[in-house]
């Protein structure tokens, strides 16, 4: 696993680290080194939290998109070009990101792998749609698909889908009306927040708590604490992986012991970890990868990325390793192709993928589906029926 770096750098030092490495093969700026018809590496930018609170997702990610990447250098590249993965820490802050954009923009990236948090990834489209650098993100915000750039693609579906499957499992089949709910007020937690409750608003389910915290906050007891007066069946929590495992942990600390529901960070080992094995027992996810178990498909990716990296493959990677084999695909099918071509390339493609078969329609989203899961003894399994 330690063979990846850790970068933990300002925005600065990342770019000058990526420029370095970009000028092993080239200097930075040399269309010819990226572009259609060159002979020279091809150049692809992986942008994600490497440091900060969300550098776990930019981790599993630079992972996933390095194992394809490795994988089709091993078989020769493309059109016997070499493909060079460089990445930049984001920090997970949108202003950061914006000026990452700049700078891939100004160096002749050919594309771009992530973000995953949506919000730095809506900050950076301007600049990648006036740059003409098609990007496959891993958020799954519908304010990115909002933004309506043809340059933008999702390589997972978006919160519509993971939260009106989750909603299908507890109101319809579960038969669970008493329904509370935390979230942020990010960009992540918001459009969880906004797509749940209009999934419950369709069936004619209101929320027996609806409680808003911030993307930093710690304590957690006063929102939770209104929360346990109502006595919920279940609670859903829109937020990212380190935040819902407070969450979960605090609530188990005033008794609450209902379930807790959500979207992709609450499978991940970070969630699990954070809020402790005990405590997530129980927890139902609603997710397009649900385990590395589910196909021979996954088990191969699985087996790849534990000998690559000595640690269990999750979603994350996953999204990442198939949004860039889409990428890869449609450079091979396009002969290398840039800007425009290249993203009309990317929609043209038809990927069964380890979350499933992609499909891009003119909204830049590839994959509409998602299961359910229930977290037991620590690890997700297919709920029953």
């Amino acid at each position: 696993m330690r063979t990846i770096p850790r970068l933990r750098v300002s925005a600065l030092a990342a770019g000058v680290l990526a420029a370095g490495l970009t000028a092993a093969c080239g200097a930075p700026g040399e269309s010819k080194d990226s572009g259609s018809g060159g002979s020279g590496p091809i150049k692809i930018a992986v942008v994600d939290a490497q440091s900060g609170q969300l550098s776990s997702l930019g981790k599993w990610e630079y992972k996933g998109a390095k194992l394809a990447v490795d994988e089709w250098n091993k078989a020769g590249g493309i059109d016997g070009r070499t493909i060079k993965l460089d990445v930049f820490d984001d920090q997970g802050d949108p202003t950061v990101g914006t000026n990452i954009a700049r700078k891939i923009g100004s160096q002749h990236y050919i594309a771009m792998i992530g973000t995953a948090e949506s919000a730095v990834t809506i900050a950076m489209a301007p600049t990648l749609r006036q740059e003409e650098i098609p990007n496959i993100a891993s958020g799954q915000s519908n304010g990115m698909v909002a933004l309506k750039s043809p340059f933008l693609f999702l390589n997972g579906p978006t919160s519509t889908t993971y939260d009106e499957t989750l909603a299908k499992y507890v109101v319809d089949d579960k038969k669970m009306k008493k329904i509370a709910m935390i979230s942020n007020n990010g960009s992540y937690g918001k459009g969880e927040h906004d797509a749940f409750l209009k999934a419950l608003t369709d069936r004619g389910v209101k929320p027996v708590a609806d409680e808003v915290v911030t993307t930093d906050q710690k304590d957690f007891s006063a929102q939770l604490t209104k929360i346990r007066q109502r006595s919920p069946e279940v609670i859903f929590v829109g937020s990212e992986e380190v935040e819902s495992g407070l969450i979960v942990k605090q609530a188990r600390d005033l008794g609450i012991d209902a379930p807790f529901a959500g979207a992709a960070p609450q499978g991940t080992p970070v969630y699990r970890d954070t809020a402790g094995v005990k405590n997530v027992e129980g927890t139902i996810v609603s997710s397009p990868y649900l385990s590395n178990d589910v196909s021979d498909a996954s088990k191969k990716f699985a087996a790849a990325y534990k000998a690559a990296y000595g640690e269990d493959a999750e979603l994350h990677g996953a999204k990442a390793y198939d949004g860039t084999s889409i990428l890869l695909t449609a450079l091979k099918n396009s002969k290398v192709a840039t800007g425009k071509k290249l993203a009309d390339a990317i929609r043209a493609v038809q990927y069964q993928g380890l979350l499933g078969d992609f499909r891009y329609d003119e909204t830049g989203v590839g994959i509409k589906a998602t299961s359910i899961g229930i977290m037991k003894n620590g690890t997700v399994v297919k709920a029953d029926g």
